[in-house]
């Protein structure tokens, strides 16, 4: 066959190529339709392509293919480019001539039988080719076959090929016979291997491995290796979008295979980024829904900069708010409790903070239901170290942090210094001398009995009780004094100030009633 050179194609700037215009034409519509009328012109035709896949390499092959009468040998090394050329120079013709297109996709029937090693240059050519987010039947079938292989108990080796003649080989190839891989010992043979996917890749390649029921422990080891090692030389902006793939695909996972300890490490990485609010939402959320399984430790997480206040409580209110979400649609008193006590333990530790202001406290102390607490000493020691350190705010911001406290869940020990306490308001100190009093009462009667059970004397110990509910007792008549007075002096206050007012008083709201 004579051929001419009438035609230049300059690809991408890489390279000029001088071909026949015919015999490209005559496999391609699309060459075909740009010519048209141009075909029979004996002049030499210039054609310029600004995004031909794979360049110069990827024109070669075409060329090649042409010259040759529609024949080429397509390997794992070549037919995603080839798949992706022919796409682009419509290459899927009817007529008597041989299509490109057709033999690249009929070459992926025997996708089955090539080596570990096969697929991944297949995948590592996907992904310098196409775009995960536009659907493509070669990269779904590589990724079947990969996610499989990795499923499947007997795993070909990544060092065999289905070729004995196979020119390539991937770098990180290591020499495996076909082997029965023991899952608890060799389930991350394959991690290495997939580390230089870039994220977009791994997004796709982890959502089908969940769709097929790929084993989510697994999934999960994978994607924080992948996110260590890719950190090495990521930028800011990349690790950023690293960190919130990463979040988006634990929340599509099983959480049973989410620890929380493992949620929190994503916590403290993430925050050193600017990642969206959205995906810090969704790891808060996901943290709040085990937070039963949480530790002091883990909710003492440092302010954000520019905050007075030693540590970032807003978060611990994101993170009980989401847990009270989740727990309103299935109940679980166990689970509520367990939390309680954790929070009580962080109410503790944050109590002592001088720049921690009063409604935030308040907040805290009023987030979970009374109920969910058999004993509110903890709550109480929490108040009583916050009342201690913040001497100087009213007595309505003090009545509102005590609210919380349900005097009947308070040991003996906690109501007679709760009495006895001066930075606790007047009426606190005498409902806690109130609930106080018939339990030492009854704990005098339960003396009593014993004692005259066991035939020995209690005359002593009754001596002490009495001594403890007079000195209770003399408490409560002095703070009913006190109030007394207080209540005069407000009365006084009050007529006073409206008397100068005149007929412009205003009505004062009650003080203390």
């Amino acid at each position: 066959m004579r051929f001419c050179c009438d035609l230049e194609v300059d690809v991408n700037g890489e390279e000029v190529f001088m071909v026949d215009k015919k015999t490209l034409a005559s496999f391609s519509k699309r060459l075909s339709k740009l010519f048209g009328h141009f075909m029979d012109n004996t002049g030499n035709l210039k054609v310029v392509f600004h995004d031909f896949p794979g360049g110069a390499e990827g024109f070669e092959l075409i060329a090649r293919f042409c010259y040759n009468n529609g024949r080429t040998e397509i390997t794992p090394a070549n037919i995603v480019l080839l798949n992706c050329a022919a796409q682009f120079l419509e290459m899927d013709c009817d007529g008597p001539r041989p299509s490109l297109l057709n033999q690249t996709k009929n070459s992926l029937d025997g996708i089955s039988f090539w080596s570990w090693s096969e697929l991944l240059v297949a995948l590592k050519e996907c992904q310098g080719l196409l775009s995960p987010s536009k659907p493509s039947l070669i990269l779904n079938k590589v990724l079947d076959c990969i996610i499989g292989r990795l499923a499947s108990p007997i795993v070909a080796s990544p060092y065999t090929s289905s070729s004995e003649n196979s020119s390539f080989q991937c770098s990180s190839d290591t020499r495996r016979s076909y082997s029965i891989i023991n899952n608890s010992y060799h389930v991350s043979w394959w991690f290495e291997d997939l580390l230089f996917l870039n994220i977009d890749l791994i997004d796709k390649v982890i959502k089908k491995m969940i769709s097929q029921h790929f084993d989510h422990a697994t999934i999960i080891k994978f994607l924080f290796c992948y996110q260590r090692s890719r950190f090495l030389t990521a930028t800011p902006t990349e690790k950023c979008r690293i960190m919130e793939v990463i979040i988006n695909l634990m929340s599509l996972v099983d959480r049973s295979y989410l620890s929380c300890k493992l949620l929190f490490d994503i916590y403290r990485v993430a925050s050193s980024l600017k990642i969206s609010k959205l995906y810090k939402s969704i790891l808060e959320n996901l943290i709040g829904l085990q937070l039963e399984q949480a530790t002091i430790d883990f909710l003492l997480v440092p302010a954000p900069q520019k905050k007075h206040y030693m540590y970032d409580v807003n978060l611990v209110l994101r993170l009980v708010n989401a847990f009270q979400n989740e727990l309103s649609c299935c109940q679980s008193p166990v689970r509520l409790q367990k939390v309680a006590s954790l929070l009580d333990s962080y109410l503790v530790e944050v109590s002592a903070d001088s720049y921690l202001n009063p409604s935030k406290f308040a907040e805290l102390v009023l987030l979970l239901p009374g109920s969910a607490r058999e004993s509110h000493d903890r709550l109480f020691q929490a108040i009583d170290i916050y009342l201690q350190i913040h001497g100087g705010i009213c007595e309505a911001q003090k009545m509102r942090i005590c609210s919380a406290l349900n005097y009947a869940n308070l040991s003996t020990d906690a109501l007679r210094h709760l009495a006895r306490n001066s930075k606790f308001p007047s009426r606190i100190a005498i409902q806690g001398f109130l609930n106080q009093q018939p339990m030492l009462e009854n704990l005098l009667e339960g003396q009593k009995h014993i004692d005259t059970f066991s035939g020995s004397s209690f005359q002593g110990k009754a001596e002490q009780l009495d001594e403890q509910l007079q000195e209770m007792q003399c408490r409560v008549t002095e703070l009913e004094k006190i109030c007394g007075i207080m209540q005069a002096r407000i009365g006084n206050i009050r007529r006073t100030r409206l008397s100068s007012l005149g007929n412009n008083a205003r009505f004062l709201p009650k003080l203390c009633s």
